[in-house]
C-alpha cells in the first residue's frame, strides 16, 4: 500500500504477479481522519489473510504539524488495522517492522521513490527511472542494478535534480512559468492557482481519463472550455477574448516548459552517472506521457515500468500508475535471499 498526500494506493501481488491495483482518493477534509477513511475502503478488497506492505509520502500533508507527526500517524494507523505484521518501506533497510520506523522516522518517510526505483533496478540494470505523478517528478539513475540516487530526503533530491515538484495534475501554471506567449508577445502570468497543469494537458490532450480526481481550482467543471476559461484567467483575461485555437496554443507552450525542465534535469544525471546509450527512460505515473516523449528528445528506448513486471493486463496501466504500491508489494513478496 502507498499513501499519497491525497490518495491511497494499494497493490495486490499473489505468486509474483501483480493481480489487482486500485488508487482511492482521500476525502478532501482538512483531517487526518481522511486517511482512515481511505484505508478503510483499500483494505475491503484485501484478503482476510493477505501479508501488508507500506510505503508514503503522505506524511507531507498539511493535516499534519510535521513529518514526524505524519510518519507516526499513518504507521500507527497500519498497525491498528492491519496488525504489528506489518512492513514499512525504508530508504536505508528496506523493509521493516513498526519498532524500527519509531526508532528511525525519516528513513521511511517519503521514501516510496526508493522502492520503485530498488525493484526497477533489479529488473532493468541500467536506465533512467522518470516517475512523473500528480504533483513531482522524480528521475533516479539505475547503475549496475542499483539504484544511483546521491540525494535521499527532499531537500537533497530537489538539490541534486532527482526530484522536481512539479507533475501534470495539482502543479499551479504559475510554477512552471512566470510568462508566456499570447497574440504575437510574451506578457506575464498571474501569481495566483487560478489554473493547474491538469487543464493544460486536458486542452493538449493528454491527460488520461483516470488522473485528475481532484476538484479543479475554481470547483467548477472540467471539460476542455472550462479548462481554457482557467487559463485564460491566468493571463488576466477571459476564455472569449481569444479563439480557442490561442488557449491551446499556450497550453503547448506550457507543456514545453514542463518538458525542458524535466529534460535539463534528465541530462544532467545520465551524464553524471555516465549511463550506456542503450540504458532506457523508463516511464511511471499518469504523467508518463512525458516520459515517453523525453526518451524520444534524448535518442534513447523507452520502456514502460509495467513492462519491467508480471502483472494482469487490465491492471496494467493502474499498475504503471502506482508504482511505488505495486514495487513495495513485490518486493515484500520475492522469496528469502539465501
Amino acid at each position: 500500500m502507498g499513501f499519497g498526500r491525497a490518495n491511497v494506493k494499494l497493490a495486490q501481488v499473489e505468486d509474483g504477479r501483480v493481480t489487482a491495483v486500485t488508487q482511492i482518493p482521500c476525502p478532501a477534509i482538512a483531517d487526518p481522519g481522511k486517511f482512515n477513511q481511505a484505508v478503510a475502503v483499500a483494505l475491503e478488497a484485501c484478503p482476510a489473510e493477505g501479508r501488508h506492505a507500506v510505503t508514503m509520502t503522505g506524511e507531507l500533508s498539511d493535516v499534519f504539524p510535521s513529518r514526524a507527526a505524519g510518519v507516526a500517524y499513518l504507521t500507527g494507523l497500519m498497525i491498528k488495522t492491519t496488525g504489528p505484521a506489518t512492513l514499512f518501506y525504508s530508504l536505508k533497510d528496506g523493509l521493516v517492522g513498526g519498532d524500527a520506523v519509531r526508532a528511525h522516522w525519516p528513513d521511511v518517510a517519503s521514501a516510496n521513490w526508493h522502492a520503485s526505483a530498488t525493484l526497477a533496478a533489479q529488473l532493468c540494470t541500467n536506465g533512467l527511472l522518470v516517475d512523473v505523478g500528480t504533483t513531482t517528478t522524480d528521475l533516479i539513475p539505475l547503475k549496475d542494478g542499483t539504484a544511483a540516487a546521491i540525494g535521499l530526503t527532499d531537500g537533497e533530491r530537489m538539490t541534486e535534480g532527482e526530484l522536481i515538484y512539479g507533475g501534470v495534475v495539482r502543479t499551479p501554471v504559475m510554477a512552471i512559468a512566470q510568462t508566456a506567449p499570447f497574440k504575437g508577445r510574451m506578457q506575464g502570468i498571474a501569481a495566483e492557482r487560478f489554473a493547474t497543469m491538469a487543464d493544460v494537458y486536458r486542452i493538449t490532450g493528454e491527460l488520461p481519463d483516470n488522473a485528475d480526481p481532484y476538484p479543479a481550482a475554481d470547483q467548477r467543471g472540467k471539460s476542455v472550455t472550462e479548462s481554457a476559461g482557467r487559463l485564460a484567467r491566468m493571463l488576466g483575461r477571459d476564455a472569449d477574448d481569444a479563439e480557442f485555437i490561442a488557449w491551446k496554443a499556450l497550453a503547448h507552450y506550457l507543456a514545453r516548459r514542463q518538458l525542458e525542465q524535466i529534460e535539463a534535469d534528465a541530462r544532467v544525471l545520465l551524464e553524471r552517472e555516465d549511463l550506456p546509450v542503450d540504458a532506457p527512460v523508463i516511464g511511471a505515473g499518469c504523467g508518463r506521457f512525458l516520459a515517453q516523449t523525453l526518451a524520444t528528445r534524448l535518442e534513447r528506448p523507452y520502456r514502460d515500468f509495467v513492462d519491467l513486471i508480471d502483472c494482469d493486463p487490465e491492471m496494467a496501466d493502474l499498475a504503471a500508475v502506482c508504482a511505488p504500491a505495486v514495487a513495495v508489494a513485490l518486493l515484500a513478496s520475492a522469496p528469502a535471499a539465501p
